[in-house]
């Protein structure tokens, strides 16, 4: 009986639910890039919205849209 001493690659290892919680995770750089992404759009909206309360709060625009919506409902 002979045994296989050539060194494996660990690649070629098929992956077993038990390689894949023992292995090392991969080091890639781009991650948690799309977390912070969703971090910068969620303050650009909760700055947009509060920007649009201010505005939607005065009197202006306010009479502005009070006379669309009337128009709106007498037709």
């Amino acid at each position: 009986m002979t045994v296989d001493t050539t060194p494996h690659d660990p690649s070629e290892t098929p992956e077993t639910p038990e390689t894949r919680e023992t292995r090392a995770p991969d080091l890639d750089p781009e991650a948690g890039l799309a977390t912070a992404e969703y971090a910068i759009a969620t303050i650009a909206a909760a700055g947009f919205a509060g920007l649009l309360i201010l505005v939607l709060q005065s009197e202006t625009v306010r009479g502005m849209l009070e006379s669309i919506i009337s128009s709106a409902l007498t037709v």
